[in-house]
């Protein structure tokens, strides 16, 4: 087998020799060459180069969910078919790796790689479905080009929070678990419109829902991870299903306490509920426009401002090693 390694050396929880053991490890089971990434959007890169190389079998991200989102759209560039592009595997070397535990993988590199080489030797492997975003056609927005998403995306309060945490880890600080949280709290008191919601949802066959102040996108379930506890937005969510909803139209003090418990108590079987959630699951294709310009995430990412975003689910876009 042909394999690809993309190897990002800022991923949080692999240290240089840890990686070194890891290529090692790789490289005794398939031909592989290992490239470490030196610029934001270089996995990217390879993973188109890959694809568009036709000599590559597989591509393995070592690297956190950032890392993961931009091979993805590398090999996903001129659009899905898994029978003929190169599978993806995932090494987590991030502080959450949500799209690594929702495949069931182990959250520690040297187990996960483990994992991987069985999986290749018997031959598992599955079809995911994954999540796409653009511009929406005849709004300010129709020229953003298109993106994947693994896991999930968000328009509003989320992205907010990953853009205060991208701002602080760009001042040094370290990304924990505790830092979103701090980040949770002063979105919650800085944000202007978290009592006014913006967004309308446009859903084909349905009556628009406006004034929700929080949109969720979810492609897999749970929708992210708070250590070792994961958080079900969108419980019914999978990667052989389309994409799931969770918006909240309140977020008033009473609101954030009775929807925030409800998020940390979630399980697989019961998300959070009430008279402010909008929940919707299994969508192929909705618009989120927004009356103010409102922050962007895709996978933890943070994209910028955006008025309006459509979102399509892609049912069997990409082959990926279990």
């Amino acid at each position: 087998m042909r394999a690809l390694l993309v190897v990002n050396p800022a991923a949080t929880t692999t240290s240089a020799r840890t990686r070194d053991v890891l290529i090692h490890a790789l490289a005794s089971e398939m031909k592989l060459d290992a490239v470490t990434t030196e610029y934001r959007g270089h996995a990217r890169d390879l993973g188109r180069q890959a694809a568009e190389s036709g000599e590559v079998d597989l591509v393995v991200a070592l690297g956190g969910d950032g890392t993961v989102n931009e091979v993805v759209n590398g090999l996903l560039h001129a659009g899905p078919d898994p029978e003929h592009l190169p599978g993806l595997a995932v090494v987590p070397g991030g502080s959450t790796n949500v799209f690594a535990r929702a495949l069931g993988l182990p959250n520690q590199p040297v187990e996960a790689t483990g994992v991987l080489l069985d999986a290749l030797r018997e031959g598992r492997e599955r079809t995911v479905g994954l999540g796409l975003t653009s511009g929406t056609p005849g709004s300010e927005d129709e020229a953003v080009p298109s993106r994947w998403f693994t896991f999930n995306a968000g328009l509003g309060f989320d992205a907010g929070v990953v853009g205060r945490v991208e701002q602080q880890r760009e001042r040094g600080r370290k990304s924990t678990h505790a830092l979103y949280m701090r980040q949770v709290v002063r979105q919650l008191l800085g944000d202007p419109h978290r009592r006014n919601g913006m967004i309308t949802l446009e859903l084909e066959g349905e009556e628009p829902v406006e004034d929700l102040v929080l949109s969720i996108v979810s492609n897999t379930s749970p929708w992210t991870f708070l250590g070792n506890r994961p958080i079900y937005a969108a419980p019914q969510a999978s990667f052989d299903t389309g994409l799931d909803l969770f918006g909240l139209t309140r977020m008033s003090t009473p609101a954030v306490a009775r929807y925030g418990t409800q998020l940390l108590t979630s399980s697989p079987e019961r998300g959070p509920r009430g008279k402010h959630a909008v929940t919707r699951h299994d969508l192929t294709r909705f618009t989120l426009h927004s009356k103010v310009p409102l922050p962007l995430q895709m996978d933890g990412d943070h994209l910028g401002l955006r008025t309006s975003v459509t979102f399509t689910g892609v049912r069997r876009a990409l082959r990926v090693i279990v």
